[in-house]
């Protein structure tokens, strides 16, 4: 399979998988456009590719490298996506009340330092394995392990100061 053709069936695997990254990690209206910029980069650097990690964590290490890169740019906006419900079965009053569990869930992980958040999104969110995790933000799986662990009680402790019960079950 050609380079081409491999970078397609990437994104017609993991496209959404990034898309959802990127919402939680950077809460931006333009995660299209990142989405966009993540495939341009993982095809400017498709050679460098060795096959060490999966396809999946590789876009998901460049998609954290463009958020950084947003975050140089723009100083880090912290926009709440106000996309379109999607949410079955529910009443007009449960989904605004789900809306504002979210928002108030996305700004305590946003309030958490930047590798708790980033353990917290990829473990927690994203529901990447340890080594998953390790590989795409290239630390030990140890130190996965621990950070997590951390980051779970600082995010317990964020939520009870600010009176978010804990997210609801899917």
């Amino acid at each position: 399979m050609d380079q081409e053709d491999q970078l397609k069936e990437w994104y017609e695997l993991y496209s959404q998988h990034v898309y959802q990254f990127l919402v939680y990690y950077n809460r931006t209206d333009d995660v299209d456009d990142l989405v966009q910029e993540v495939f341009i980069r993982a095809w400017k650097h498709a050679p460098s590719f060795k096959g060490k990690a999966s396809p999946k964590t590789w876009l998901f290490s460049i998609a954290r490298r463009v958020s950084i890169d947003r975050y140089r740019k723009k100083k880090w906006e912290r926009l709440i996506d106000r996309g379109e419900s999607h949410e079955v079965g529910l009443t007009p009053e449960e989904i605004v009340l789900n809306k504002e569990e979210d928002q108030r869930l996305y700004e305590a992980i946003n309030s958490l330092k930047p590798k708790y958040r980033d353990v917290v999104i990829c473990r927690g969110i994203l529901d990447l394995s340890t080594k998953e995790t390790a590989e795409v933000l290239k630390w030990s799986t140890a130190k996965v392990d621990t950070t997590f662990h951390r980051a779970k009680e600082k995010l317990a402790c964020v939520m009870n100061e600010r009176g978010i019960e804990h997210a609801r079950s899917q």
